[in-house]
């Protein structure tokens, strides 16, 4: 039988691996920058923590984890013949392997809350796994690499955030638009339009005005139960032009009557405005049209997408005032932000944007021509690997052709070779392999060369 991976997951290769970890590692300093601090939690939360927090889609979405030993011991036969796959879930499967890792994050917190110095900022990248159709830009298993700021109601964490959004793109060197709405300017929408009510179906609906366009989101909310005339009025709200203070003048003008809707856009005219001060370069734009799926999102959210690549979103967020309150813990505040690793991946891929050093492991692959030029070469190995510089002695007397092959496949930038003639004069032959140039040097000249 041939070996294959589960649809929706990947291997990844030396050459691949370095280029992912240029990502985590670029990400990971830029956190730093601004005071995050770094935890982990487990692959798998009990499903009693992850259920119900990601909305009636999320739920579906979520890989189950059988029970231990006989995971049919709760399961009558009344039960396996009906065969309705939620409900015999609950009774065979405790666990579930996480979705994302916010809300593994406001368990930690809760848990974790008389050791924790607040407002407290962390970062956190691992892995999360949804059941989701497979496709171009969608895995089942990826990365997530998330920050997030807990115990401060002030709008200036949602500033920080979106620095930090645009000092990575700027350091991977990628264009991108920020997107910002607020779920309150959303919630008002729904006042205003007589459907409060129904907030949750129309974030859900207009979320996916990208991927299914305007009239299968009409088709959706008429579905979901709301009028002709409440759907015809969301129609200039969806689809609104202009600069961002323009476009918050006109829904302000629109929100006056609800009190939720003018504290969305004044929380919105702050973050705008402040951001002016910053500098950054990136456009941030404000789009009505940006939901954020997941039920809960209270203030402030943020989409990133790549400019000049054709895939799905790169970096999303938002506030979550409510989400600790869920597990015993009310009135903590929340906001934070989540790179989606695996579509940046796709995205430096595309544009090959990846630095040369990010790639090149191994700078000088030393050739072995026998016990004697090896037992020679060995000193000058760990001199290289002193100085911090990735070095290899290739293990086996084999072919010159085979070691110089070796060297180009793996991309190594040097070669040194030290036969008799070399070892003769206390040198060796430095071989420059993008150019070809063969120089005679000493361990020293060695290492400034390759440095």
């Amino acid at each position: 039988m041939k070996p294959s991976t589960p649809k929706g997951t990947r291997d990844f290769s030396p050459v691949e691996m370095a280029k992912r970890n240029y990502i985590f590692e670029t990400i990971r300093e830029v956190y730093a920058l601004y005071g995050f601090q770094q935890i982990e939690t487990p692959a798998m939360e009990t499903l009693q923590t992850l259920m119900g927090k990601y909305g009636e889609e999320g739920d579906k979405l979520l890989f189950k984890v059988l029970n231990s030993g006989d995971c049919l011991a709760k399961v009558t036969d009344a039960e396996l013949c009906e065969r309705n796959p939620m409900h015999l879930a609950a009774k065979m499967c405790e666990k579930g392997l996480r979705y994302d890792l916010t809300v593994p994050f406001a368990r930690y917190v809760v848990m974790h809350r008389e050791e924790i110095q607040f407002p407290f900022k962390r970062y956190q990248y691992q892995a999360v796994w949804r059941a989701d159709r497979p496709q171009k830009g969608r895995y089942r298993e990826f990365y997530q690499f998330d920050g997030d700021v807990v115990g401060s109601d002030s709008l200036l964490n949602e500033v920080e955030l979106m620095q930090i959004i645009d000092t990575v793109f700027s350091r991977f060197g990628v264009r991108v638009a920020i997107k910002i709405n607020n779920r309150k300017i959303l919630t008002g929408i729904a006042e205003v339009i007589g459907a409060a009510d129904k907030i949750v179906d129309i974030t859900v609906a207009i979320d996916k005005l990208d991927k299914i366009g305007l009239e299968a989101v009409n088709d959706e909310l008429r579905n979901n139960g709301l009028s002709e005339a409440q759907i015809e009025q969301l129609q200039p709200i969806i689809s609104l032009s202009g600069t961002n203070d323009e476009k918050l003048a006109t829904i302000a003008e629109v929100l006056q009557a609800s009190e939720i809707g003018v504290k969305g856009v004044e929380e919105t005219r702050f973050i705008l405005e402040t951001l002016k001060k910053t500098g950054l370069n990136n456009a941030i734009e404000l789009d009505l049209t940006l939901a954020r799926g997941l039920n809960y999102y209270t203030g402030a959210i943020f989409e990133v997408k790549a400019l000049d690549v054709e895939i799905g979103s790169i970096t999303g967020g938002g506030r979550y005032d409510n989400l600790t309150g869920i597990f015993g813990m009310p009135d903590v505040s929340g906001v934070g932000i989540s790179f989606g690793v695996d579509r940046i991946f796709d995205v430096l891929n595309t544009l090959n944007a990846y630095p040369a050093d990010a790639v090149h492991t191994t700078r000088v692959l030393f050739i072995n021509f026998g016990a004697c030029e090896s037992a020679y070469c060995l000193p000058a190995v760990r001199q290289l690997r002193d100085a911090g510089i990735c070095t290899e002695l290739y293990p086996d007397a084999a072919k010159m052709k085979k070691q110089m092959n070796f060297a180009n496949a793996k991309q190594i930038p040097f070669v040194a070779l030290a036969g008799e003639n070399e070892m003769a004069v206390g040198k060796f032959t430095l071989k420059d392999m993008t150019t070809g140039e063969q120089t005679l040097v000493d361990i020293s000249e060695l290492i400034e060369k390759v440095k």
